[in-house]
């Protein structure tokens, strides 16, 4: 799941996160740990424009921090960045960065890139926003080289080289799993080639099939054999029958029906599902999430 609080675009937002803070972040990610979630993802924003703060917020917590924070109060769920935009920071200090956010947690990252869509923080950072498709590409590229096993990782591309240069420590993995988020033909191509799994954003479920049935094309065509792990961002959910109006969009009612909805997007090629509680406090949504855990969960990848 996506975490609340650490991001508060008015697109997915309740209420209540505009006064939560590290307490909050810290429970819901502990109920996360202890009733079996996948992952916990944090978004990048470095600074909001003006222009676009009515919608989004400024509310957008730094995810290598946010990252750090939760690696050390949990135990098991892995931490994704969903996403990092990369071509903001040269690759040498995005990889000094997971890396070290992989060797505290003891091999729990996920990175999880994007090209960026905030002009006015591309300029404000001197990054290249024009040309920020060419340049995630070739960063990806270094970040492979980078995050591997090399004390003195080499790389030699058009906009980045590096070679004798040592960063330790290294990730406690061997291999860092790289998620390209996005839904965008070039995001969808970028993660064909050079991804190990996909992060579409947020398609819905008639636009889902021709996506992936395009993004294995591509794979293929490259050939690519290593498997990809394809996610997903499911509608709002709410367990249970609500109270309150959570919206035409929410899948809502029982266990059972919840998860035989949700078993459509196994039915389409998807391997993870990324899901987003309607709640009106924190302790609903961490009741939220136990419920899913102990009555949907244990159902989804069965055909009953």
């Amino acid at each position: 799941m996506q975490l609340p609080v650490q991001s508060q675009s008015t697109l997915y937002a309740e209420p209540w996160e505009a006064d939560a803070g590290a307490g909050d972040l810290a429970e819901i990610a502990r109920t996360a740990d202890r009733t079996g979630f996948a992952y916990l993802a944090t978004c990048d924003h470095v600074a909001i424009p003006r222009r676009l703060a009515g919608a989004m917020s400024t509310v957008w917590y730094d995810p290598v921090a946010t990252l750090s924070f939760l690696a050390g109060i949990t135990e098991r769920v892995l931490l994704l960045s969903h996403v990092a935009v990369v071509g903001l920071r040269h690759p040498l200090v995005t990889a000094k960065q997971y890396a070290t956010v992989d060797h505290l947690s003891g091999g729990r990252l996920i990175l999880g890139v994007g090209a960026g869509h905030v002009q006015e923080e591309f300029e404000a950072l001197g990054a290249d926003f024009a040309g920020r498709g060419p340049v995630l590409d070739e960063t990806i590229d270094a970040l492979n080289a980078a995050l591997g096993p090399e004390e003195y990782p080499q790389f030699i591309g058009e906009r980045f080289s590096f070679s004798e240069l040592g960063q330790r420590p290294r990730p406690a993995q061997e291999r860092i799993p790289l998620w390209v988020g996005g839904s965008s033909p070039a995001a969808v191509r970028r993660a064909a080639v050079k991804g190990d799994g996909w992060l579409p954003q947020g398609d819905p479920r008639t636009e889902l099939p021709a996506r992936i049935d395009r993004l294995k094309a591509l794979r293929k065509e490259a050939g690519i054999t290593e498997p990809i792990e394809i996610g997903a961002i499911t509608e709002p959910l709410y367990v249970g029958d609500a109270s309150w109006d959570i919206g035409r969009r929410t899948l809502t009612g029982k266990p059972d029906a919840i998860a035989e909805s949700l078993r459509a997007y196994a039915a389409m090629g998807v391997h993870q599902i990324q899901i987003r509680f309607r709640s009106r406090s924190r302790t609903e949504l961490t009741d939220q999430m136990a419920a899913f855990a102990a009555d949907v969960a244990p159902h989804l990848n069965r055909g009953e």
